[in-house]
């Protein structure tokens, strides 16, 4: 192959070369994701986050990329104090996105520095928030509305604080409070001495209550059995009452006297009687031996 030859084929080659890097100097593509900075001497020119195809100054214009979407950042466990000065170790992550890519490229410029700042500033609401709790406030506090309460206050106070970053912190979770393990031993046994004198209290007061309770049922009881012992004696001396008074008007003339011995008499031998092989043994002058006996 002659020079001629290989400058038919080297020309055509080096101008599609040239076309290429022109073209990707002058086009830039955006995803739907992200936003893109066009930098021009050092200087934000403009912020375009609409995909597609776009143009830019060839050889001047730099094209800084910044996502769109959400990203999570897993915070390093760190040490804050309590109301009490009590050393608690806090393990959480925050949810956050770029809200204001230019501010956030003067401020701040990439996403790892920005973790750094969202790192101080979730760590001082954090700080702010527990340092108003006692430990064992937070200790305790273990269900799911008082946690809520403090993801809730932690990242109202960390979005307030990144705005001026061009930040926009979506949420902030507490994932677990762990003790310092030179004081975690103390802890436990405190927090078992607090319940135990929990325990003895609620223990009292229930035997207190229980005593009370006692008493008014035996009271109860007690005024019950009276009524009804003072009851039952009204009703015997009513019958006592009724009773007296039938004898005494079987008694008032010597017929129903009379009549009345005759008919306790028939009734106490009918009841001497009963049985086979009854022997009777009476008075002659008795009443019964007259009756028996005739006239």
């Amino acid at each position: 192959m002659n020079s001629k030859s290989v400058l038919k084929w080297a020309i055509p080659i080096l101008l599609i070369i040239i076309v290429i890097t022109v073209a990707s100097s002058v086009f830039y593509t955006v995803q739907e994701n992200e936003y893109a900075l066009i930098i021009r001497f050092s200087k934000i020119e403009s912020v375009v986050d609409t995909p597609g195809l776009h143009y830019k100054v060839p050889f001047i214009d730099e094209i800084k990329y910044y996502p769109k979407t959400k990203l999570f950042y897993d915070i390093n466990p760190s040490d804050v104090l309590t109301s009490d000065s009590k050393a608690m170790s806090v393990d959480s992550f925050v949810v956050w996105r770029i809200s204001d890519p230019f501010v956030f490229y003067q401020r701040l410029g990439s996403t790892a520095y920005a973790e750094s700042r969202l790192d101080a500033v979730t760590y001082n609401a954090l700080k702010n928030i527990i340092g108003t709790f006692e430990q064992n406030a937070i200790i305790s506090s273990a269900d799911e509305k008082s946690r809520d309460y403090l993801n809730v206050a932690v990242t109202e106070q960390s979005k307030a604080n990144a705005q001026e970053f061009g930040i926009e912190v979506i949420d902030v979770k507490i994932k677990s409070f762990e003790l310092p393990t030179d004081n975690e031993q103390s802890v436990f046994r405190r927090m078992i001495s607090d319940r135990e004198r929990v325990a003895e209290f609620e223990r009292a007061e229930g035997e207190k209550e229980a005593n009370i309770i006692k008493n008014e049922v035996d009271k109860t009881v007690n005024i019950t059995i009276s009524d009804a012992q003072r009851e039952a004696e009204t009703i015997i001396a009513e019958g006592e009452s009724e009773y007296m008074k039938i004898l005494a008007e079987a008694y008032n003339t010597p017929e129903k006297e009379n009549f009345y011995r005759f008919m306790r008499g028939l009734e106490a031998l009918r009841t001497s009687l009963k049985g086979e092989k009854n022997t009777v043994i009476l008075d002659k002058d008795s009443l019964l031996a007259q009756i028996l006996i005739g006239p």
